[in-house]
């Protein structure tokens, strides 16, 4: 619990209206611009080719029921959502702080689809196979107990629903690995351990079927789908 609280306050204080975070996960100001040639040795165009690569899971014209965790504030998902109309979009994140700017967002794009609360991944509150898709967007990279996070997104996936998202792993960058190790995981913005993309593809092999990870630089985006007969090879 004292983990989950540092994370929350480590995020606190980018939930505001114009953030600093908006700016540096989109690549779209010039401090986000800063940080993402120093720190991830990225530009514009490497940015938006991951965040593309991450968000491929979701099916054109998805109608199905999605969990998002984290939301975070919502910038790179709301645009996303606004041309799924019929999909049952629940968004959840431990910092409600980041989340306020989610809802702000749903509600400046007039989004009625999207639901939003505050939980842990690690203990997620919905039933067993109740998801069509679930999306974690530099999620995996902060959560404080990984593997109950794994344990949980599979356990609410649906046989045959689909997992994407992307987060950083080690051994991409030596630069942005200096940073994380140094900065970013003191300050309680990661929380070690953390996978590489051969252990990330290892784990997503043996959970799921047709799993798929690409790196750029130090984010890897990755998608994969539960076993159709999942349900029956479980109790």
């Amino acid at each position: 619990m004292k983990r989950h609280n540092e994370i929350r306050n480590a995020y606190r204080s980018l939930g505001g209206e114009s953030t600093f975070y908006d700016g540096m996960v989109t690549c779209s100001t010039l401090p986000g611009k800063a940080v993402c040639r120093l720190v991830w040795n990225m530009d514009k165009r490497k940015n938006d080719h991951y965040l593309k690569l991450a968000l491929s899971g979701i099916p054109q014209g998805f109608s199905g029921r999605m969990l998002e965790v984290p939301v975070g504030t919502g910038v790179l998902t709301m645009p996303v959502y606004e041309t799924l109309p019929d999909a049952d979009i629940t968004c959840l994140d431990y910092s409600p702080d980041m989340m306020e700017r989610a809802k702000r967002q749903a509600s400046d794009r007039n989004i009625q689809n999207v639901h939003f609360m505050q939980g842990d991944v690690g203990n997620l509150p919905f039933d067993d196979c109740s998801f069509d898709l679930v999306l974690s967007l530099n999620g995996f990279h902060a959560f404080p107990d990984k593997e109950a996070a794994y344990q949980e997104i599979f356990r609410i996936l649906k046989p045959g629903g689909i997992f994407c998202g992307c987060f950083y792993v080690k051994g991409e960058n030596r630069r942005t690995d200096w940073f994380i190790e140094k900065i970013y995981t003191p300050k309680g913005y990661f929380t070690p351990p953390y996978e590489t993309a051969k252990s990330l593809m290892t784990r997503l092999e043996s959970m799921y079927q047709k799993a798929k990870v690409k790196t750029v630089e130090s984010m890897a985006a990755f998608r994969c789908r539960k076993n159709k007969m999942e349900r029956q090879l479980r109790p």
